[in-house]
């Protein structure tokens, strides 16, 4: 049996209700189930499951797709993870081909490292809680406040003074040294093996389903370095994991907030003050894979970092990185010489919260720091200013934020608007194009305005075999743009081999980006005004709303180009925006 079949199979035996019934309370609503979205916090239901279509969508924060989709999200899983899980669960065994001898000294190499892993933290955890040797670091805990059930949550450890402790545990166990080197627990010297870590409190790192692939260990005196974190390692990666993100998870869906931290004992803080949406860095930047994955489960990123320089520049560029993945980055600020430990210890839970409520736009705290470092108050000031600022404006998404931001740019530095956009005009080339004809699908989905015409248009192709002939007689590229051309290739495909009812399941199957499938899974669920309608008018309105909107394009183009010198980039690649929109009106 195909992957294909197996997939179609596994679907076809379960519910979809009754497989996301288990993590969300759901309730009949005519012919879909509704319930609150487990992804995002709310308070009336806007989570629907249609298990005709054996879709779901949430109309809130726009979550959707199929069983797959859903299992992945709220596990954190790869789809073969979810696959297998699911497969089980309906009885469906998987047909995997035979491993090569390769693959198979691999595949027990890796469970081995897991096993290590496992092994070394449960060591750990024994010497800090049942341990004579560990009592300096029970005592350091109870010090700093540390409840048991909080360093129970953390699976907080201690790593024996001795400097072959890991070791000797690892062959005691008949476990190979050499695989626990490439995890970075134990190193080989002159003298022989010894351990990465000793004498030191243990923070082990974790992934989104609580198994250990790190270590994290901190001195328990004045001694430097105050941490050594694990390297990177088969297991590890750190531009893809977070500390904490297996406690904060269901929190950060539920709150839509991710909160980042620099330090391991402000996450720690945070939990035992019961604010649960925070993740840590764990002693590296963040990165865009770190960005990639808070986009996942968060609909926005707050930071709090050091005041220091570093902390600032540490700011800047996670918010650069947020600004370019679209995804909303505010800045929570506390008194000078404050961490979220020391602040949470001297004025609570409430008023922390009170501050993450006021924290401010990243890109408006960014503004402020820039401009109380060097005032507005000169030519050459104002254009250093400038040429800090237009970098990181370029990277903003929404051109309502975009204009807001412009007209305040230009009120702080005392410049005309039109100064300021001629500043811009020579990074402005690729963003006019990326506007016009976006070219990365994920980015194209997940960021451009809904299109009601083009999504009439998918649901006739959905919906209706007759229109589905008189569309396919049009090009596809002169109807659909990249946001929903790789839906529309799909779905014929799909409905080629089905003719009279594509199989939802399947063409979800084939689309390569959550974000595809979200949208799929909401047309879906509110395609109910499209039943029985003549689609032949409704088809009619459909082309000439499009003929209306490229006319209207092409005149705001014309109004630009009047203003534009005529060897100027941007006057060229509108042009060719032209051209484009021309050809497709044509088509119509």
């Amino acid at each position: 049996m195909s992957r294909n079949d197996t997939v179609r199979e596994v679907a076809e035996r379960l519910s979809i209700a009754d497989v996301i019934g288990e993590y969300v309370a759901l309730k009949r609503s005519g012919s879909n189930f509704l319930g609150l979205c487990p992804f995002h916090g709310e308070k009336t239901p806007s989570f629907n499951v249609n298990p005709a279509r054996e879709i779901f969508h949430c109309f809130g924060c726009g979550a959707g797709g199929d069983i797959f989709s859903f299992v992945m999200k709220i596990e954190g899983i790869s789809f073969p993870e979810a696959l297998r899980k699911l497969a089980a669960r309906a009885g469906v065994t998987l047909d995997e081909r035979p491993l090569s001898d390769a693959e198979k000294k691999q595949r027990a190499e890796r469970d081995q490292q897991r096993e290590i892993m496992l092994l070394t933290a449960n060591r750990y955890r024994e010497l800090l809680t049942r341990h004579p040797e560990g009592a300096t670091a029970r005592a350091y805990l109870q010090q700093r406040e540390v409840t048991p059930e909080v360093a129970a949550a953390y699976g907080l450890g201690y790593a024996s003074a001795a400097r072959d402790s890991t070791v000797q545990l690892l062959r005691s166990k008949g476990l190979s040294l050499e695989l626990a080197a490439q995890l970075g627990i134990i190193r080989k010297g002159e003298r022989g093996w010894y351990d990465l870590l000793h004498n030191r409190l243990i923070f082990p790192i974790r992934d989104q389903q609580g198994q250990p692939i790190g270590f994290a260990g901190r001195v328990l005196d004045a001694g430097l370095p105050k941490y050594i974190n694990s390297p990177e390692s088969p297991l590890y990666h750190k531009s893809s994991v977070l500390f904490g993100i297996d406690l904060a998870l269901r929190d950060i869906r539920q709150n839509g907030t991710a909160l980042i931290v620099e330090g391991y004992f402000d996450h720690l803080a945070l939990y035992q003050a019961g604010i649960r949406n925070a993740l840590a860095t764990c002693g590296t930047a963040l990165t865009e894979g770190h960005i990639g994955l808070l986009k996942k489960h968060a609909q926005r990123v707050c930071l709090l970092f050091d005041g220091d320089n570093a902390g600032r520049k540490a700011t800047v560029r996670a918010m650069e990185l947020c600004l370019e993945q679209s995804l909303p980055v505010y800045v929570l600020s506390l008194p000078q010489g404050d961490d979220p430990d020391t602040f949470l210890l001297n004025h609570g839970a409430d008023e922390f919260l009170k501050r993450l409520e006021l924290a401010k736009p990243a890109f408006e705290q960014f503004l402020h720091w820039l401009l109380a470092k060097t005032p507005a108050d000169s030519v050459d000031h104002k254009v250093r200013l400038m040429d800090e600022i237009v970098p990181r404006f370029q990277r903003i998404k929404d051109p309502v934020e975009r204009d807001l931001y412009q007209k305040e740019i230009c009120r702080l530095l005392g410049v005309d608007l039109s100064a300021f956009r001629r500043r811009l005009s020579g990074q402005q080339a690729g963003s006019v194009q990326n506007r016009q004809q976006p070219t990365a699908g994920v980015a194209a989905s997940a960021q451009a305005p809904r299109d009601t015409t083009q999504e009439t248009l998918l649901g006739l192709l959905a919906g209706y075999p007759d229109a589905r002939r008189e569309i396919v007689g049009i090009p596809l590229t002169q109807l659909f743009d990249q946001q929903y051309l790789p839906l529309a290739q799909a779905l014929l495909e799909v409905a080629e081999q089905t003719p009279e009812m594509p199989p939802w399941p399947e063409l979800l199957a084939r689309l390569e980006y959550e974000e595809q499938k979200s949208l799929v899974a909401r047309l879906l669920v509110q395609d109910q005004h499209l039943a029985d309608i003549d689609w032949r008018t409704a088809l009619r309105h459909c082309l000439k709303r499009q003929e209306q909107a490229r006319s209207r394009e092409l005149r705001q183009i014309a109004q630009r180009l009047a203003t534009l010198p005529e060897d100027s980039d941007e006057y060229q690649e509108l042009i060719k925006s032209a051209d484009l929109l021309r050809n497709r009106k044509s088509a119509l």
